[in-house]
């Protein structure tokens, strides 16, 4: 009995002992790879803040994101289809929470840090504007200085998601890097970064692939024969295909990406996707947008005239970047339904409602 007894208060003891950022720390320099990004070594904020108790840096991080208020209105932004035309389409959120989904199992196989992967894949869409693409383009278009949403994501972390006591999140170089850099010619300067860039187009080909196929845009037969023959035909099958060529490419090196033929073979899905759905009058009609673009432009042009009338807190961005830029910011942080709302507030009789 004393032995089971002695036992039982060891496994009780154990039990009680705290994991502790530290000790987070110390596993990281131990388990992950050598490439991986330890989170003991990350290059800091912008403006320094004590380190947690019980979290590493790219935890808080990934927290931070999670619970702004810029991450929760992804829920309501279009990814391809509109969200009023079916329950089961895409949204900016979903297809955010894919792209984590993807880049933490590469992430994982290839053991670097999960956290950091984590939280660029949560980041790197919120600076994206309502009605997906078409209102990016239509912003870019009426904004003198342009519209890039990878950039506007990263406004969104540095300045724009503020509290009482902090401006923007203030997070960590290597995130603020990995959002910039998840898309365009740069790469990310971290593997977690270029994890997530990959994922990024893992994600959105794919699903969108799968929302055309529901809507009746798409047949799997029209898809080209060659990415079919080497990713497969089903959803899953293509999206295990093309983590497999990413991890047994990148095993062992420094940078992350799949093999030149794969590549190739993505590029082509790629380009038949924005020919057949992405630019394709049978997912986004000629009249819708035209009204995308009258909405946009009209609010942009409201509330240049009108600043006064914009929300207490854009007060801020207006005195440090101006009234078009506060605007931008404004407008580009609206939610679909939200920009529609305000849209008919504003330019659409009451009568005619």
């Amino acid at each position: 009995m004393k032995l089971k007894e002695a036992v039982e208060a060891s496994d009780i003891q154990e039990y009680k002992i705290m994991f502790l950022r530290e000790d987070i720390e110390k596993r990281e320099k131990t388990i992950l790879s050598a490439v991986a990004t330890k989170s003991a070594d990350s290059k800091g904020r912008l403006v320094f803040e004590e380190p947690c108790l019980y979290r590493t840096e790219f935890q808080r991080d990934r927290d931070r994101i999670i619970h702004s208020k810029a991450f929760r209105r992804l829920m309501h932004k279009t990814q391809v289809f509109l969200a009023p035309e079916g329950d089961h389409y895409r949204t900016r959120l979903t297809h955010t929470l894919e792209v984590s989904q993807i880049a933490r199992t590469i992430s994982r196989i290839l053991n670097l840090n999960e956290d950091l992967t984590e939280a660029i894949a949560m980041g790197h869409d919120l600076g994206h504007t309502p009605f997906g693409h078409n209102g990016e383009i239509v912003l870019n278009s009426i904004h003198k200085a342009g519209f890039r949403h990878n950039e506007q994501s990263l406004r969104v972390v540095d300045l724009i998601e503020s509290t009482e006591n902090r401006i923007g999140m203030n997070l960590t170089r290597e995130v603020r890097d990995g959002i910039l850099n998840h898309t365009g010619k740069l790469p990310a300067q971290t593997p977690e970064g270029q994890v997530v860039k990959i994922s990024d187009r893992i994600a959105y080909i794919n699903h969108d692939i799968d929302d055309a196929v529901r809507s009746g845009v798409l047949r799997i037969d029209d898809l080209p024969k060659r990415p079919l023959e080497v990713f497969g035909r089903s959803h899953s099958l293509r999206i295990n295909a093309m983590i497999n060529n990413v991890v047994k490419t990148s095993d062992g090196k420094a940078f992350v990406a799949m093999d030149e033929f794969h590549n190739d073979v993505l590029l082509e899905l790629r380009t038949f996707m924005f020919k057949n759905v992405y630019k394709s009058e049978k997912v986004k009609k000629a009249e819708d947008l035209d009204k995308v673009e009258m909405v946009v432009k009209s609010l942009y042009i409201y509330f240049c005239k009108n600043w006064n009338k914009l929300p207490r807190e854009m007060g801020r961005i207006i005195e440090s970047d101006g009234i078009e830029v506060a605007v931008k910011d404004y407008i580009a942080g609206m939610t679909d339904r939200f920009a529609l709302n305000l849209y008919s507030e504003l330019f659409v009789p009451k009568g005619w409602k």
